[in-house]
C-alpha cells in the first residue's frame, strides 16, 4: 500500500484534537441525564438526518416527542444569478421543502409538530447583526449567533407560547451537555456546560459557547456519543429518508452574499500594504475578511492576503502569508458559564474558529488604556503558539478538560 500523505495528516489531527479535547469519563465531569420512558421532549427539527434519527430514537425510547420547526425564510431573496439553486442552507427557499419533510416524517411516527415563526427576530439577531459586523470590517458567525438567540431562544420561548410544558429540548448537534463537581473559579456554582461530542471530527461545540447555563439546564444532545457514521447507518436501518439528503451548508452560501448586501450601496476604497502603498481599489469593506486571498483583484507577483481593514478610514490592507501571525488577541463580549467570571489568569485551550486547531495559551484579565471601546470586561489571550489569520467579529472560546470554559468575541489581534 502506498504512503498517502493526506490520509496520515488527517489521522494525525484527529487523534491529536481527541486527545486534547475529549472527555475522559473518570475524570471530573459528569453527562447529565438523557431524557427516559415518559419525558415529555421538544425536538428541534430541521428536516436532516441528526434531527430526524434523534426524534426516532427518543420516540423509541418512550418519550413523547414533540417536533418543532423554527421559520426563517422571508422570501426576500430573488433568486440567484445563472439560475443558481441553493441547496440545504440554514436560510433560504428550501425551508417549505424541509417543512413538509418534517410534517411527513412526524405523521409517520405519529408524533406532535410545530412550526414556529421566528422570522423578525431572526432578521434582528442574525441577518442585520451578519451585515452590520462585515460593513464594520468585522468577520461574524452567524450559526453562533443563531443558535444563542434563535435555535435557543426565540424557539424555545414559541413553544412556551404554545403552552408547551416539556422536560428536555434535544437537537442533533454533536455535543454534550455536563457538570463539573468542582465550583467554577473557586466558586461553589456547578452550571450545566457545553463540552466536546465523541466524534471530534463533527463536533459542533464551539458554535453553542453562547447558550446560557440556564437553558442548558434542560437541553441534552442524544447524538453526543455516536459518530456520523454511525447515525447514517441507524437512520438507513429505519428506513428515514433524511438519511439519502446532502448534509446542510451554513447560513447561506457566497453567491448570495451580493444580492444579500444589496440593501445598501457599497462604498469602494483603497487597498494598500503595509507601507501604505496603494495596490489597487475594493469594492466595498463587506466584501473581505482576514486572510482572504481570491477575489482581491490585485495583480502581484507573490500571494497576498488580507491582512487586516480599516473601517474607519474604508482600507483593506494586504500582506504576505508571514505577515498574518498573531501571537494573541483581545476578546469582549464574553460569555461565562452561569455569569462567573475568572479574575485570575489562567492557562486553557483555545480556538478562534470553528476549522482552527485548538491552540495552549493563557486567559487574563484586559486592564490595558487603549482607547478602544469593549462590550464588558475584555479578556488577553497569549497563544503558546502563533496563530494565523486572527479575524475581528470570530470567536475565541476557551476549553478546559475538553468543556468550554466561556469565549468571547475577538476585537483584535496582536
Amino acid at each position: 500500500m502506498s504512503f498517502n500523505r493526506k490520509i496520515y495528516r488527517k489521522i494525525l489531527v484527529v487523534y491529536t484534537l481527541r486527545h486534547i479535547l475529549y472527555i475522559n469519563p473518570v475524570d471530573k465531569y459528569v453527562s447529565l441525564k438523557m431524557p427516559e420512558a415518559g419525558d415529555t421532549v421538544i425536538v428541534g427539527l430541521s428536516g436532516g438526518v441528526d434531527s430526524t434519527l434523534t426524534a426516532c430514537l427518543l420516540k423509541e425510547k418512550g418519550c413523547r416527542v414533540i417536533g418543532v420547526t423554527m421559520s426563517l425564510w422571508k422570501g426576500d431573496l430573488p433568486p440567484l444569478p445563472d439560475g443558481k439553486k441553493l441547496h440545504g442552507s440554514c436560510y433560504g427557499p428550501d425551508e417549505t421543502a424541509d417543512i413538509e419533510d418534517c410534517k411527513k416524517f412526524c405523521e409517520e411516527h405519529d408524533i406532535e409538530y410545530h412550526v414556529i415563526d421566528v422570522k423578525e427576530e431572526y432578521q434582528k439577531q442574525v441577518l442585520d447583526y451578519f451585515k452590520a459586523e462585515y460593513r464594520a470590517g468585522r468577520t461574524p458567525n452567524p450559526c453562533i449567533r443563531c443558535n444563542c438567540f434563535i435555535k435557543f431562544g426565540a424557539l424555545l420561548k414559541g413553544v412556551q407560547n404554545l403552552g408547551i410544558d416539556y422536560d428536555y429540548f434535544c437537537t442533533g448537534h454533536y455535543a454534550k451537555v455536563v457538570r463539573s463537581s468542582e465550583g467554577l473559579w473557586g466558586t461553589d456554582k456547578t452550571p450545566a456546560q457545553i463540552a466536546c461530542a465523541m466524534d471530534i471530527t463533527k463536533d459542533q461545540a464551539y458554535f453553542l459557547y453562547r447558550i446560557p447555563s440556564a437553558v442548558l439546564e434542560k437541553v441534552r444532545f442524544p447524538l453526543a456519543f455516536t459518530s456520523k457514521k454511525d447515525v447514517f447507518k441507524m437512520a438507513k436501518d429505519r428506513n428515514l429518508a433524511a438519511a439519502q439528503k446532502e448534509e446542510s451548508q451554513d447560513f447561506i452560501p457566497e453567491e448570495y452574499f451580493d444580492i444579500l448586501f444589496s440593501d445598501k450601496p457599497s462604498v469602494p476604497g483603497d487597498i494598500i500594504d503595509l507601507d501604505g502603498h496603494v495596490l489597487g481599489k475594493h469594492r466595498g469593506i463587506e466584501h473581505y475578511t482576514v486572510g482572504q486571498r481570491r477575489g482581491l483583484g490585485v495583480s502581484s507577483t507573490r500571494p497576498l492576503y488580507v491582512h487586516s481593514i480599516d473601517p474607519i478610514k474604508n482600507l483593506v490592507v494586504l500582506s504576505d502569508n508571514e505577515a498574518l501571525g498573531a501571537s494573541g488577541l483581545v476578546a469582549d463580549d464574553w460569555v461565562w458559564p452561569a455569569g462567573v467570571e475568572p479574575s485570575e489568569p489562567f492557562e486553557a485551550m483555545v480556538k478562534i474558529r470553528l476549522a482552527s486547531r485548538p491552540v495552549k495559551a493563557r486567559v487574563e484579565p484586559y486592564d490595558e488604556k487603549d482607547g478602544k471601546e469593549y462590550t464588558g470586561k475584555p479578556y488577553k489571550i497569549t497563544f503558546e503558539e502563533e496563530q494565523r489569520a486572527v479575524a475581528p467579529g470570530q470567536s475565541a472560546v476557551i476549553y478546559i478538560d475538553g468543556v468550554i470554559a466561556g469565549g468571547g468575541v475577538i476585537s483584535h489581534s496582536f
